[in-house]
């Protein structure tokens, strides 16, 4: 849901070829989500991004905001990523990229209350769309660190009754994992605040985490070119060229990114938070008691009556086919 000025502006340069022939879902019945991202850190962000603004009948995304962790450049940078995927998503320039946290939340904390403090820009925004007159739940989906969420809860904890925070990162029990170690007293405040509080688990190299949901460059290369809204005026990607549709800009982040594994692949660890906000079903979930993060390693609490939910055990084949369909089908987010 764009509830901004530029709601009638129809985006410039761009030719709106949707392939779908689904009746779009009435708006009562999708679910409001707002993404937060370092959009420029590696390549599963510009994927979930656009997973995103392509199930517009399912989801009615109220915006976008941006933080900065250690790689991918500055926050101008990561927004400036961000804007280039919705722009390739046919959605520029009424889908706005607000600006968040540059340091941590330590550093910024105790500024919440004066004007023009780091990330003011994405933390009245997040806390803006969580007070909003709606009797739907927001789904905020942060999926880097979790600075932007804690200071909106620091700042105006008594608007996230009606909110749901669906965090992708986490090794947990594992200790590490990059969203988590690039802020981990944010975490710890959203664990010990009152806030719905989700993780869907990255557990790098184990099967049961978002990082089992990969791609290879060969599939990316088989079902992404061409695929999305076609631009009749290009957008000029990170690594450079020029790009019309999504889809290609999918096979060149592919072609400039390291692979892992057998066969060799990448993570789109994102993309799957996204995909169990839009069928549960495509993982397991559990409620525990929540922990808390010391020295970098987790400590159980079992007797903490505060509770959070575990998302674990992802289903690869059906989040990347549904991933691959919507590609080919999308409906554009409004």
């Amino acid at each position: 849901m764009i509830r901004s000025g530029l709601l009638f502006l129809i985006p410039m340069a761009i030719t709106l070829i949707s392939c779908s022939s689904q009746k779009k879902a009435p708006v009562s019945d999708r679910i409001r989500v707002l993404l937060d991202t370092d959009a420029n850190n590696e390549l599963d962000d510009q994927h979930a991004l656009a997973y995103m603004l392509f199930n517009g009948n399912v989801f009615d995304v109220e915006g976008i905001t941006v933080n900065r962790t250690r790689n991918g450049g500055d926050i101008n940078q990561q927004a400036e990523e961000a804007e280039r995927v919705v722009k390739l998503c046919a959605l520029h320039p009424q889908m706005k990229v607000y600006k968040g946290a540059d340091g941590s939340f330590e550093e910024i904390a105790d500024h919440v209350d004066k004007a023009g403090f780091d990330g003011a820009e994405a933390v009245d925004f997040i806390i803006d769309r969580a007070g909003a007159d709606d009797a739907r739940p927001l789904v905020l989906l942060p999926v880097g660190k979790l600075t932007n969420i804690a200071l909106a809860l620091k700042k105006a904890p008594s608007v996230f009754d009606n909110v749901r925070i669906v965090w992708l990162g986490s090794n947990y029990p594992d200790p590490g994992e990059y969203n988590q170690v690039n802020d981990e007293p944010a975490l710890n405040f959203v664990l010990d605040s009152g806030a719905a509080f989700e993780i869907a688990l990255v557990r790098g190299g184990k099967s049961s985490g978002t990082a089992a949901v990969r791609a290879t460059p060969e599939e990316i290369k088989q079902r992404m070119p061409g695929r999305g809204p076609r631009l009749t005026e290009p957008v000029t990607g990170r690594h450079g060229g020029e790009f019309y549709t999504f889809g290609d800009y999918s096979v060149d982040l592919f072609g400039h990114a390291r692979m892992h594994g057998d066969p060799p692949s990448r993570a789109l660890f994102d993309m799957a938070a996204v995909a169990i906000v839009k069928n549960p079903a495509w993982a397991q979930s559990r409620t525990i008691p929540a922990p808390e993060v010391v020295d970098g390693k987790w400590i159980d609490r079992p007797d903490n009556p505060r509770k959070i939910v575990l998302w674990e055990n992802f289903s690869r084949d059906e989040i990347m086919e549904d991933f691959y369909r919507t590609m080919e089908d999308y409906r554009l987010a409004e």
